[in-house]
C-alpha cells in the first residue's frame, strides 16, 4: 500500500515514519510513505505557497497552483485515480471502521493543509474526502496524516505479526480491550487474576470478553450503547 503525502514539512514524515512497526513495514516493502514538498512546485521565486484570503480575515490560505501541480505530477502516469484525502477538522472523524475501509485501498494521497486552510477550489478539483482525527484544531495536517497512516497501516496484511495483533484491540469489534498483565504475577501485593494463570483458554476468553464489555460500559457508555443495541439485534 502506498501513501503519498502532500505537505510543507516532508522532513517530519522522513523521521517519524521510518521508526518502529511502520519503518519495518516500509523496509519489507509492504507499505510505502512518500512525502512530497508542496513548495517544490511553487512558481513563485520565493517558493511562496500562500496568500491573503479574498473578503478579508486573519491568516493566510494555501493557494491552488502548487498543490494542484504537485497532485498532477504524482498522478500523471496513472490510469486509475487514487483516493485523495484532505486532513481537515471539517471531515469525518477517523475511527476503526474508517481505517478498515481505507486499508483496502492500494494508494492514498493525503493533503496536509496549513495556515488558515486551503483554497476551496483545491477541494473541488482533487479531494475525494475530508477526514478529521478529532473535534479540535491543530496548526497543520501533518500530525493527523501520521495518525491516519499509522492507524490504517496496522490493518494492512503483513504489517503486524498476525491478525490477532489488531483484531483483539480496543474499537476493532465495538468494545474496548480487556486488561493485560505480564510478569511478575505479584507486584507490590497487586496480583494477576487467577483465571489468567489457570491455563484454561476457553475460560480465559470468556473472562476477557466480559472484561471488555464491562470496561466499555464504564469508560465509554456511548460505545456500549451501540454494542448492546447491535448485539441484541443479532440475537
Amino acid at each position: 500500500m502506498k501513501f503519498d503525502v502532500l505537505t510543507l514539512f516532508p522532513e517530519l514524515f522522513n523521521i517519524v515514519m521510518r521508526e518502529s512497526i511502520i519503518g519495518r513495514a516500509q523496509e519489507n516493502g509492504i507499505i510505502k510513505v512518500n512525502a512530497i514538498n508542496i513548495r517544490d512546485y511553487s512558481k513563485d521565486k520565493h517558493k511562496k505557497v500562500d496568500d491573503y484570503p479574498f473578503g478579508g480575515g486573519t491568516g493566510m490560505v494555501m493557494t491552488c497552483q502548487p498543490v494542484i501541480d504537485a497532485y498532477n505530477d504524482i498522478t500523471k502516469d496513472m490510469t486509475v485515480k487514487p483516493k485523495v484525502i484532505y486532513m481537515s477538522p471539517q471531515g469525518r472523524v477517523l475511527n476503526q471502521k474508517i481505517a478498515k475501509e481505507l486499508s483496502t485501498e492500494e494508494h492514498l494521497i493525503l493533503l496536509c493543509g496549513h495556515y488558515e486552510g486551503i483554497d476551496e477550489r483545491i477541494i473541488e478539483e482533487i479531494v475525494d474526502e475530508e477526514i478529521s482525527i478529532g473535534d479540535y484544531v491543530l496548526t497543520g495536517g501533518e500530525l493527523p496524516a501520521m495518525v491516519l497512516i499509522d492507524c490504517v497501516s496496522r490493518l494492512v496484511q503483513g504489517v503486524l505479526a498476525s491478525e490477532n495483533s489488531y483484531s483483539e484491540e480496543s474499537h476493532f469489534n465495538g468494545l474496548l480491550e480487556y486488561p493485560q498483565y505480564t510478569r511478575p504475577a505479584d507486584y507490590n501485593g497487586k496480583k494477576v487474576p487467577d483465571i489468567l494463570l489457570s491455563g484454561h483458554h476457553a475460560n480465559i476468553e470468556k473472562w476477557r470478553t466480559q472484561q471488555s464489555i464491562e470496561r466499555t460500559k464504564q469508560k465509554r457508555p456511548d460505545m456500549y450503547e451501540v454494542y448492546e443495541r447491535t448485539h441484541k439485534k443479532n440475537l
